[in-house]
């Protein structure tokens, strides 16, 4: 089964099958970015990885025993909602700073390792959101190689009045007189503004000056070694057994197929599930591209009939991520018991491992990250059924979008695949806002297609993240189509521009185009008579509807 969702990054979460492989850690010892309550919490550790250092996210509430048992290189402590003196606000365990990890503070976290250190946190009505200049008054390690003046991007109430005895002030902004500060003895630095949002213009550089400087580490998280490593814990976990692997010919299944092929070879065994919810041509697509360049086995089960009779008039979203899932994995034990049944040696041996295209934001949003909550049960994590017989290998679970689609292209992928919009493993079965059948299906491809064509021909594949199609299936509306009343669906256009699926922003699509897609979708899909543009970012809206 294969992610290729929609989803946010992610901390070490589990799947509710008991046989997971569990954790999302990889043997390279990370950054730990604390989660209090931050909105951006991932996007550090992204920023981090960007760097060219492994991070995982950890909670807030974890001891300081478990953050020794991480064995972490740095600790980077995220903002978050809180004021530090209000009741219930996310607290760290003090011994954590006893532990000599090099550590820096951003925006709630600096007021917490302000606070801990000996300075001081002022309540003040001078609250700076958005885009604000600073001044830089002593470059120090953390901000060395910037300009003294340049604009960050603030979200706070109180701010620190006071430093640490041993900290040196290093900038302002008119609200914030100790805006950042550091103790180049104690490997220790914080910043009051988001350096990891890109309105901080030289906020990456702040990150990097920490990991570089400061904390003294080099960077050693690249393509290649994050290859070597999986390839080689995947020889270690499924050792001389056979793999399987369900191949939906996006970007997060078919990287995590290659690795494995990469590692165990014939061993590997690719199924192609024809659910009935994808796109046009996109089981050619797989069958011709994908297995034409990596050589692998592919074997290819139509199970349309089972998936739309499961799905049968249902509406919940949740409860059609689950059935889908649930179906994935009944239809792969069932691929799996025949494939054993055809191997020509007759040894009867079950295949025991399934491999899956998780990444880390689809843990995340399952629940599954540290201390967040659950946006929506991505079909391969929250949508396991508890009796799955398969253990999982799940090499991309700690990776994020991007870091997949340069992994790809280092193994050869084709790029028509690797840079492929994202596209859920659920498939349209959740671009139908009500209930699926073959009908709705059809309309909902004939749609999809031409939007897809037309975003392409205007050349602005690059530009858009993803761009899903949805069928309102059960709002009408009444139109005019050839001088006569109508009484159609409408079709949602959802283009969003995003780095990681984290946050988004709708994608301003020129009117040209989005004037040639309506026209092109109201002419030649008799049922659909409007279509909508949705210019919500996320949050507060995920990118997909359901």
């Amino acid at each position: 089964m294969t992610s290729d969702s929609t989803g946010t990054p992610a901390a070490d979460g589990t799947a509710t099958a008991p046989a997971s492989t569990a954790s999302a850690s990889t043997a390279v010892p990370p950054v730990l970015v604390v989660d209090f309550g931050a909105q951006y919490a991932q996007l550090i550790a992204r920023r981090v990885r960007e760097a060219g250092l492994y991070s995982e996210v950890i909670p807030h509430t974890a001891t300081a025993a478990e953050f020794a048992e991480r064995a972490p290189r740095a600790i980077v402590l995220s903002g978050g909602p809180s004021s530090v003196y209000a009741e219930g606000a996310p607290r760290l365990d003090p011994a954590v700073f006893d532990l000599g990890v090099p550590m820096l503070g951003i925006c709630y976290g600096f007021q917490v390792m302000a606070t801990n250190f000996g300075g001081s946190v002022a309540h003040t009505d001078n609250r700076e959101y958005g885009s604000t200049p600073m001044s830089v008054a002593a470059e120090g390690a953390l901000l060395s190689g910037q300009p003294e003046s340049q604009t960050v991007w603030m979200s706070h109430g109180d701010s620190v009045d006071t430093a640490p005895e041993g900290f040196a002030i290093l900038a302002s902004t008119p609200g914030t007189p100790v805006a950042a500060f550091e103790n180049t003895d104690l490997k220790c630095a914080g910043v009051q503004w988001h350096p990891e949002v890109l309105h901080s213009e030289y906020g990456q550089k702040v990150i990097e000056n920490f990991l570089y400087e400061v904390a003294g580490l080099d960077a050693d998280w690249t393509n290649s070694s994050i290859i070597d490593e999986q390839v080689a814990r995947i020889r270690e976990q499924v050792g001389d057994k056979k793999v399987i692997c369900g191949l939906s010919g996006g970007v997060d299944s078919a990287v995590a197929a290659a690795l494995v092929h990469k590692a165990v070879g014939d061993q590997l065994t690719c199924v192609f599930v024809d659910h009935g919810l994808l796109r046009q041509d996109e089981r050619k697509q797989v069958e011709e591209d994908y297995v034409s360049s990596i050589g692998v086995r592919l074997v290819t089960v139509d199970a349309r009939e089972t998936f739309l009779g499961a799905l049968d008039g249902v509406t919940d979203p949740e409860s059609k991520r689950k059935i889908i899932g649930r179906e994935f994995i009944r239809t792969f034990e069932q691929a799996a018991a025949d494939l054993v049944a055809e191997a020509a040696e007759g040894d009867g041996a079950p295949i025991e491992f399934l491999v899956q295209g998780t990444l880390y934001p689809d843990v995340v949003e399952s629940g599954g990250g540290a201390g967040t909550a659950n946006i929506k049960s991505h079909h391969n994590v929250g949508g396991l059924p508890e009796d799955m017989t398969f253990e999982l290998v799940e090499p991309l679970r700690a990776l994020f979008k991007d870091e997949v689609r340069a992994i790809g292209r280092e193994l050869g992928v084709p790029e028509v695949i690797v840079s492929r919009q994202p596209f859920p493993g659920p498939g349209l079965g959740i671009r139908i806002i009500g209930a699926v059948n073959e009908e709705r299906l059809d309309i909902l491809r004939r749609a999809d297609a031409i939007a897809r064509e037309e975003l392409s021909t205007a050349g602005l594949d690059g530009e858009i993240w993803q761009c899903p199609v949805v069928l309102l299936a059960d709002v009408r509306s009444v139109g005019v189509q050839g001088d006569g009343r109508t009484y159609g669906h409408p079709i949602v256009l959802r283009p969003v521009s995003s780095e990681d699926a984290m946050t988004a922003d709708w994608t301003r699509v020129p009117y040209d185009t989005l004037s040639k897609i309506s026209n092109r979708i109201t002419n030649e899909v008799d049922e659909i008579n409007r279509v909508v543009l949705d210019i919500t970012s996320k949050p507060p809206g995920t990118i997909e509807w359901e």
